[in-house]
Formats: C-alpha cells, structure tokens, sequence
C-alpha cells in the first residue's frame, strides 16, 4: 500500500481572471499515419519551425555571500550592501506560451536563482525574467520577460497522445545551444517514479541531457505534449529514458501560477492500492486505483 496525497481541482470563477492566459491549442483528432511513398524522404523540419522558435535558452546566476562571521565584520564597514563571495551559473530550457512574454520552465531550473536571463532562438538579446510564479510538486514555474509579438508554442491535447508516437526534443543540453531530438512516446501515465511529488509522467527515449530542462517534447506536427523534466541515469547521460511533464498538467498549473502565483491543492489522507490480480474481481474498471483505507 502506498500513502498518498489525492489532488484536487478547484474550479476558479470566469470573473477572477484578471490575469488569465489564453493557449494556442493545435486541433484536436490528428490522423496518426506512417508516411510509406516510394520517393519521400522523411523530414519534419518544416512542421517543428515554429516550435524551435518557442523554445528559449535560460540563464541563471545566484549569488553565494561569506560566512556569518565575515558578514559581520563587512557589515559594520559597508551596511547590508556585503560584498558576494562568488557566483554560480546554471542553464536550462524554456517555452514560449503567450504573445506578451510569459514561458514555462521547470521549477528546479529557476530555483535559488538571483538573476534569470532569457535568450530567444535566433536572437543575440538576453532578456532579464521575473518569477510569475512557482511550484514545486509539480516542478513547473512560469517566469516573464518584457517582450511583444513573440511566437507561442501550439499546445496538444493528452488525449492525442499515443505511445509509439514520434516525438521531438527541444532544449539546451550542456549549454552547446538549442538542439532537437527525436524518439518515440515509451509509456504514458508513469507515476511513483519518485522525482516530483505529484507525478504522472510521459516517458521517452528521445535524448535528454542536462539543460534540456524546462524545454518542449513535441509531436510530429510540433505541437506542445509536455515539458521535459528529468531522467533516469547513472552516470548523468542519457540512457534512453526520460520524462516529460504532460500536457493537461502543464495548462492547468500554468493557469493558476498565472492568476494566483501559486498552486493551492485540497487534500486527505488515504491508502490506495494497485489493481491487482487479487483485487480485479472487486475493480472492473480499467484505470485508476482502489482506495483501501481513510483518514
């Protein structure tokens, strides 16, 4: 039996979207086929364009100060303003998902950041970035840059979402600049994997590495599935296994770190159990899991 914590939504009224976002949704009901002509080659630069170009690079630095005991002795030379021991940079990936400058990105990437700089694919200009907002169980933030006219990533819709799917990845692994990979969706709905506190994983073998963080998974049409997040490695490299926080999970929190700036979840404590072979005849349905005990 696994303790877990039960999420769930609240409906927010239409007159409290003062800061509300619009998403630039890709139709729903694709047709999922296998290009098979004599003479074509096999290309999806044209249709992952648009997304490259929503993909951002993010920079962060963070400031480390000295010791207690040389902080005081600075400060009754120099006041509050002490002078910083070094400072540590770190790179990751964002997207694009408004006009007027608002980008998802994982929490872990912005976390502890004094300064966040964001470079658009194409561009020489770093923009500065604000936090809109964060959350940590889910591992996803918004942060704004001041910026119009940008180029929004289309986003899918889990349900379109097949495994074996072609699919793309689209981030800065090891800060060599914006690079895309390609495999296939391995599994969907992969939960107690461990990493976030509420998971529910799309899993992939396209290459993820350090840096590709906060960037986009897309489909073969360059629609938006999810926000890659992590990996399983033991050294650090990629080992083909990799996962992307999904879609729907990705509108819904984004939408309330915009309105509000945080997630706030409802509760309560429950023991659930997978369907197993013992318990089948008591569950007939297909998905979910069987809440054994409340409290």
């Amino acid at each position: 039996m696994i303790r877990k914590t039960l999420l769930f939504s609240v409906a927010l009224s239409s007159a409290l979207l003062a800061n509300s976002i619009t998403f630039e949704n890709a139709p729903q009901n694709p047709t999922h086929r296998l290009p098979n002509s004599a003479n074509e080659i096999m290309s999806f630069n044209g249709a992952i364009q648009d997304s490259m170009n929503a993909v951002v690079n993010i920079s962060t630095r963070t400031i480390n100060y000295e010791g207690n005991i040389n902080r005081q002795f600075f400060r009754e030379f120099f006041g509050n303003q002490l002078p910083p021991q070094k400072s540590q940079n770190s790179l990751g990936s964002g997207v694009i998902i408004s006009k007027d400058g608002y980008i998802v990105t994982n929490n872990h990437v912005i976390d502890g950041a004094d300064e966040i700089s964001v470079t658009i694919h194409g561009q020489e200009k770093e923009y500065l970035a604000e936090v809109v907002g964060r959350d940590q169980g889910s591992d996803l933030a918004v942060i704004k840059i001041k910026a119009d006219h940008l180029k929004p990533i289309t986003f899918s819709h889990i349900d379109d979402v097949k495994i074996g799917d072609v699919v793309f990845a689209i981030g800065n692994p090891f800060g060599v600049g914006q690079t895309v990979t390609q495999g296939i969706v391995s599994a969907l709905n992969k939960y107690g994997v461990g990493i976030n506190q509420y998971e529910n994983f799309i899993q992939t073998d396209a290459s993820i590495n350090p840096g590709n963080s906060g960037g986009a998974l897309i489909d073969s049409r360059g629609a938006l599935i999810g926000i890659n997040s992590a990996i399983l490695s033991r050294t650090g490299g990629n080992h083909g296994i990799g996962f992307s926080i999904p879609v729907d999970m990705v509108k819904n929190v984004v939408s309330k770190l915009v309105l509000d700036g945080e997630v706030q979840r409802g509760f309560m404590w429950v023991n659930i159990s997978k369907v197993t072979d013992e318990l089948k005849d008591l569950y007939s349905h297909k998905k979910g899991a069987i809440i054994t005990n409340i409290q």
